[in-house]
């Protein structure tokens, strides 16, 4: 019998925030001022770094259920950045430290940089309206 693979798991789902946020520090590489875009598309990186540190915790439950207990920790390790990231990010954004935000993109950048992005396919409605729904949470 062969083994079954999930093509809806945590690990598609981590890719699709990693391409979704690879392309939102293309887009604010781009901008030269601070307007309500910029804030919006700062908010959708904090909720897609949030779902990322919820599918790493999924997969990781995974393997400590099958005592995969080294590849789980390896699998932590990996991805420890992802936790003080955001919560710098939210700093940033829910203070308002603005002339901060360039800093924390910049730290991002490189966590995201095998990301290849031949075309942008993220629409203006996925971060409409994140900077306030960040703000209400």
């Amino acid at each position: 019998m062969s083994r079954i693979i999930s093509t809806e798991g945590p690990g598609k789902l981590r890719n699709q925030h990693r391409r979704t946020i690879a392309e939102m520090l293309r887009r604010l590489s781009q901008k030269s001022r601070l307007d309500d875009e910029v804030k919006d598309q700062a908010a959708l990186i904090v909720f897609c770094l949030h779902r990322i540190a919820d599918t790493v915790e999924q997969t990781t439950d995974a393997w400590d259920k099958r005592d995969y207990y080294m590849k789980a920790e390896r699998f932590r390790e990996q991805w420890r950045w992802v936790e003080p990231m955001t919560d710098q990010l939210s700093g940033v954004i829910y203070e308002g430290r603005w002339n901060q935000l360039p800093e924390v993109l910049v730290q991002l950048m490189p966590h995201f940089a095998d990301v290849t992005i031949k075309k942008m396919t993220r629409k203006p409605s996925l971060w409409e309206g994140a900077y306030e729904k960040f703000m209400q949470d």
